[in-house]
């Protein structure tokens, strides 16, 4: 149940859990309390305070996230969130993976669960960009170890896939860094690990998803040539993910043998 009202738009799956225990929701006109409760969608009618759920336009946004403002529906500590930039009438949608509250720029959000699920999924190894402000000169050295590894306090290893310098002076520089997986809070951890200040970071890119001249603060609808070549990039990636791991499980019995 929680997942259908989900994949329908009308809310997140979290917020769906609550709707249900709090005894919001009806399936075929019976009350139900169970989130995991067994529903065919199209054929089974779903009610959210007497009102029916129907399946939804799916909506795809991209924002530029103001540093400061976090990327959840509300906050316990009363901070701006992004919801709070949102166009009136705006149907809900969620953001796709987070930005913490210090960073900024290129945001998605939807209420399409399945198609962000594939965005944030582990194994979807989708280019992200950022332009990330740090408190040194940058120097190649630096640059070629970001690639190469860096070892965090915790004894992890996180690489980026690409860095170079964009431009800088003597005491700061900016660098564009590209990732390929979304680890927690990783270029900050990549950076203290180094010893080396955080001044500003700003993602870019999303795969073929640019930040490109939009005001901060603001949003706007994707481009059908932007959402479908999105697509054909996760289907690029997910085709990688997918023969990688049949070639894992076909060659660990090897390793079993003498």
């Amino acid at each position: 149940m929680a997942r259908a009202l989900s994949k329908l738009g009308y809310c997140s799956r979290s917020k769906a859990f609550g709707l249900i225990r709090g005894g919001h929701v009806r399936l075929n006109g019976n009350l139900t309390r169970n989130p995991e409760s067994p529903v065919h969608i199209g054929r089974d009618r779903i009610e959210v305070d007497g009102i029916s759920v129907e399946a939804g336009t799916l909506i795809y946004f991209v924002m530029n996230k103001r540093r400061g403002v976090v990327t959840t529906a509300s906050d316990e500590k009363g901070r701006e969130t992004v919801y709070a930039y949102l166009e009136k009438d705006t149907p809900w949608v969620g953001p796709v993976g987070r930005l913490d509250k210090a960073s900024e720029g290129l945001l998605l959000l939807t209420n399409d669960s399945e198609w962000a699920a594939k965005i944030t999924a582990p194994e979807t190894h989708l280019d992200k960009t950022y332009h990330v402000q740090i408190g040194i000169r940058a120097q190649e050295e630096m640059l070629e170890s970001l690639v190469k590894g860096v070892r965090t306090k915790t004894g992890e290893v996180f690489r980026v896939k690409s860095a170079r310098k964009l431009r800088g002076g003597e005491k700061n520089s900016w660098i564009e860094m590209t990732l390929d997986e979304g680890k927690n809070r990783q270029i900050r951890r990549i950076f203290e690990a180094l010893g080396i200040e955080v001044l500003r970071l700003v993602r870019v890119a999303i795969g073929n998803i640019v930040l490109g001249e939009l005001a901060k603060g603001k949003m706007r609808r994707l481009t059908p040539e932007e959402k479908t070549g999105l697509d054909r990039l996760l289907e690029i990636v997910e085709g990688r993910a997918s023969r990688t791991s049949r070639r894992a499980w076909t060659y660990a019995p090897r390793l079993e043998q003498p």
